[in-house]
């Protein structure tokens, strides 16, 4: 064989190549068994070539081709590559829909065929309102309200609302520099309560050693009580206490027994009676000594004598049951 035909049977490989790698790169396989049909759409934005070909979720083919129709209102013809297995009719639909990122696809629905397609037929076409449709009708006035409402906003903020919002910034600056101006009138202030606290943290230093110092003395002084003979002394305080309350038993039984000298002291009416007289007595002859001294008392400062004079004074005396009465006469010379 020759050098010329070697080198025409590789540049026929080549394109061949070349062929089938453009179709492959492009959805379609030129040496597969699949079967082409044909759908036509009004307009299929966002479908290309290469797009799935759905049944029942499952990839069945891809889009091979579009072509435009201008005899037909500038319809899309798109040509469908199924796989061979695939059986479609005259009651199959291809309907375009789409998803929310804007990607297309076909979905072929299957129904009660009369007549089987073998390929080359065009197929029946719907245009059902996807859920990225749905969105879109959906998203636009809500788009429209909300430039409505920037509108609105941009119309607020005129020129009197650009002004108040400056003086109010102006305000606010104003007022940072007048804090500041007194934190900066206040800083020998500041510093005094920074030293102040410094001190009293020092303080509170001091004070957390000597509690500690409290604390290990009262812990000392708890094992010391635990370890100290506390039930004894417990046991003769409580005898004590007994023997006291065995006391107070007998006085207030001696107290309460009218027969007794104490019960007597405190129940009977008799020497009440004589005291009050006795000191009644007592008061009569105070007054009387008061009134007549020489009655009661007589000195003389020469030792002379003059005539003296005798003078008798009787005293009654009442005793303590006051019944009996007794008459006592004293003689004092004057």
């Amino acid at each position: 064989m020759s050098k010329e035909i070697k080198v025409a049977l590789l540049a026929i490989v080549a394109i061949a190549a070349l062929v089938i790698g453009c179709n492959f790169l492009r959805g379609s396989n030129v040496l597969s068994s699949d079967r082409s049909y044909f759908a036509t759409y009004p307009k299929v934005d966002g479908l290309n070539v290469g797009a799935q070909v759905v049944l029942n979720g499952i990839k069945v083919g891809q889009v091979k081709n579009m072509e435009l129709l201008p005899d037909k209102g500038n319809a899309v013809r798109v040509a469908l590559e199924l796989q061979k297995g695939i059986v479609v009719g005259d009651s199959t639909t291809a309907s375009l829909g789409g998803t929310l990122l804007g990607s297309k696809g076909i979905t072929l629905t299957l129904g009660a065929d009369s007549k089987k397609y073998v390929g080359g037929e065009e197929i029946r076409t719907v245009t059902p309102s996807s859920i990225a449709d749905a969105f879109q009708a959906k998203a636009l006035p809500v788009l429209d309200t909300v430039g409505a409402t920037l509108a609105n906003i941009n119309g607020f903020l005129n020129k009197d609302a650009q002004t108040n919002i400056q003086g109010t910034l102006l305000g606010a600056r104003g007022s940072a520099e007048a804090l500041q101006k007194l934190i900066v009138a206040n800083q020998a202030n500041v510093n005094t309560i920074t030293r102040n606290l410094a001190a009293m943290s020092t303080a509170l230093n001091t004070t957390t050693k000597k509690l500690d110092k409290i604390a290990v003395n009262f812990s000392q002084l708890s094992d010391s009580l635990k370890t100290a003979p506390v039930g004894p002394a417990l046991r003769r305080l409580n005898a004590t206490l007994a023997d006291a309350q065995t006391t107070v038993k007998s006085l207030n039984t001696a107290l309460n027994d009218q027969n007794g000298t104490m019960g007597k002291f405190l129940h009977d009416s008799t020497l009440y009676t004589g005291l009050n007289t006795t000191i009644g007595t007592v008061n009569t002859l105070m007054a009387d000594v008061n009134a007549n001294p020489k009655r009661y008392v007589h000195f003389s400062v020469f030792g002379g004598g003059g005539d003296k004079k005798k003078t008798e004074v009787e005293t009654k005396t009442t005793k303590p049951n006051g019944t009996t009465v007794e008459t006592e006469k004293k003689t004092t010379v004057k």
